[in-house]
């Protein structure tokens, strides 16, 4: 479990690396330029499958920032300004802590127990949206500032200015097997240079998520200077028809809030050209998290599903502006309902948590947003499912040579568990 030291620790770490940082730059002339700052060149554009038309959208983008309370977000003046285009979310959570699990929760389904930014990789057999999206031919990228060669998967990259703004556990696919050992799949994992080429040659893809970086983001600085990002980068793009299409439905939100002692509830803003007139400014009290993100997805475009969270209907409901145009039955839950405890970090059972520690299991057969069925990687273990799973192991707890052999057998190795206790004492 994490625990308050480390809170402090990371806190202090942050407000050292805002004094960095207090004003924004902008990092090239318009988010459609290249720029040198972005370190890795353009790798051509990317090659896309023809359009497959949703039933409420055809392009969806999701926009991350980090680490911010709900009224903190709120009372900028961009998101004031961008609420204005849009539908605010004002049910929508983040699922856990820190920031790496819940990345990880809006691209497969689950955060498998982690409680740390560590360095992870997640076997081949675990699957993705991209999974989902490929059974379909719905083409999907994304796009990570300062992540110097497409598919990168080192833990962080360092510019020459000796800083490090991109880092891994900020960049959800690649953080899956099941996506970085394929070419052509990391290919599809982009820089910001690529992304500039492929708004310019009207290429990009129909599913994309976007991570600025560590600066850009909030992460290192703050809010304001997040907003002052968006400014140059966001609202130039919306006016942008190769970037905002009459189709595109466009999420912008956090992956966490910073207070971890309340609700988990981020600011977040659906915008887009699919937003009708009558729509905009207004709000949605819809209970909703990062597995909304799947479960619209699936919804729009009739896919499948990963058999986990998204398959939770407690969890996932259809993002309402797409449910009621899909006749889809989400819950009755909004923002003032006795809801989940999305806060809890540390004691969450999985194969990334070394102190509860549970083998990867097999999706479990449910109905998600769309009406396709379960997704079962190749080389998935269906015997291992969570019928017949093994207690949680609290692989700390082990003290003489035999035990620790036999944990080690089960959890297939005791230095993920090193890893993951060091690295949770270090990051935030």
């Amino acid at each position: 479990m994490i625990v308050p030291s480390i809170f402090a620790l990371a806190v202090l770490a942050r407000t050292a690396s805002a004094a960095i940082a207090s004003t924004f730059t902008t990092p090239a002339p318009a988010p459609t330029s290249e720029s040198s700052f972005y370190v890795g060149a353009a790798n051509t554009t990317i090659t896309n499958s023809p359009i497959v038309p949703g039933l409420v959208f055809d392009r969806f983008i999701q926009i991350w920032l980090e680490n911010t309370d709900f009224a903190s977000a709120a009372s900028q003046p961009v998101f004031q300004a961008l609420a204005e285009q849009g539908i605010t979310l004002t049910g929508y959570y983040g699922v856990t802590h820190p920031s790496e699990p819940n990345y990880l929760a809006a691209v497969g389904g689950d955060f498998f127990g982690l409680a740390a930014d560590a360095l992870e990789y997640i076997p081949t057999n675990i699957s993705t949206i991209a999974d989902l999206l490929d059974q379909k031919n719905i083409s999907w990228a994304t796009y990570q500032e300062n992540m110097p060669t497409d598919g990168y998967e080192a833990y962080n990259y360092t510019n020459s200015d000796n800083y490090t703004y991109y880092v891994r556990k900020h960049n959800p696919l690649v953080i899956y097997e099941s996506v970085a050992n394929i070419s052509t799949r990391s290919a599809r994992i982009r820089n910001f240079n690529d992304f500039a080429v492929d708004v310019g040659n009207n290429s990009l893809s129909q599913w994309i998520f976007i991570t600025p970086n560590l600066r850009d983001d909030g992460h290192d600085t703050s809010v304001g200077y997040a907003a002052s990002w968006l400014n140059y980068w966001l609202l130039p793009l919306l006016n942008d028809t190769n970037f905002n299409t009459a189709n595109t439905l466009i999420l912008l939100t956090f992956d966490e809030n910073e207070t971890y002692t309340i609700g988990n509830n981020v600011f977040s803003l659906l915008l887009g050209g699919v937003i009708p007139q009558a729509q905009k400014n207004t709000t949605d009290a819809t209970f909703y998290t990062h597995y909304s993100t799947l479960t619209t997805v699936q919804n729009n475009w009739d896919l499948g599903n990963l058999g986990r969270q998204d398959t939770n209907k407690t969890v996932s409901n259809v993002f309402d502006f797409v449910a009621s145009h899909t006749s889809y039955k989400n819950n009755n839950l909004t923002a003032s309902s006795t809801l989940p405890q999305l806060n809890i970090t540390g004691t969450i059972p999985g194969p990334l948590n070394p102190d509860y520690y549970v083998p990867y299991l097999a999706p479990t057969n449910g109905t998600g947003g769309g009406s396709g069925p379960t997704f079962f990687a190749s080389n998935v273990n269906m015997t291992l499912n969570s019928s017949d799973a093994p207690a949680p192991i609290n692989i700390t707890a082990a003290t003489t040579t035999s035990s620790a052999a036999g944990l080690m057998s089960n959890a297939g190795s005791m230095i993920t568990a090193i890893a993951v206790a060091a690295v949770a004492a270090m990051l935030f």
